[in-house]
Parts: structure tokens; sequence; C-alpha cells
């Protein structure tokens, strides 16, 4: 039996997109509170009963969580131009690594808006 368990978390943080034209709303600081959900897929073990336990999830994303929590984005390596589509990305090669069984991240910047990355 295979399945796909999602684990999400959240976190703030400030940023602005430096590329978008002179007078966009998003050119401008601002903040949001993030959501953010992890994908992984895999093999249910049949002595246990589960594929992987949520904690060893958020134990891998903790670090990243410390470094995006509270901060602006901006001023993160990788993330200069932070929206969606790169942050998504950048979660994604932080996490792959050493989850292999990851196969979808999705950032939620908004309650209603949100971009779904499964690296490709």
């Amino acid at each position: 039996m295979n399945v796909r368990l999602v684990k999400e978390f959240r976190f703030e943080a400030a940023h602005r997109l430096p590329l978008v034209p002179e007078g966009h709303k998003c050119r401008r600081l601002h903040g949001h509170s993030f959501k953010i959900e992890l994908t992984v897929a895999g093999p249910v073990d049949p002595k246990t009963g589960w594929f992987i336990d949520y904690d060893i999830i958020h134990d891998i994303w903790q670090p990243i969580w410390n470094k995006l929590d509270h901060n602006y984005l901006n001023e993160i390596p990788g993330l200069e131009n932070p929206t969606s589509e790169i942050l998504a990305k950048w979660i994604w090669d932080q996490m792959k690594p050493t989850l292999p069984s990851l196969t979808q991240v999705t950032v939620f910047e908004t309650c209603d808006a949100r971009c779904e990355y499964t690296g490709d």
C-alpha cells in the first residue's frame, strides 16, 4: 500500500519583490503569515502501519523554519527575490537531500493563493 502524507507548518516573515515593476504593491516591504505543506509519498510498512513518523518531517523542517521565521527573506542566500515560486524551490532544495520521499512543497502566501512545486 502506497500513501501520500502532508505535514503543515507556518512561519511569519517580511519580504519585498525587487524585480516587479515600479509602483507594484509587492515591491514595497510587507509581510505574510506563510503556510507550508510538505508532501511525502511511499509504501506503508506492514509491521508499523505507517510510512514515516511525522516527527521526522518536523525535525528536518526545524532548521529551515529557524532561518525563515520572523526574518527578512530577501537577506537569506538564494531568496534575494523571494517569490512564492522561488521560496517553494528553495525549501525543496533544503529538504530533499535529507527527505528523499518529498514529492511536493506547497507555499501559501495568503489564505487563497498558493504555489505547488514538485521538483520539476
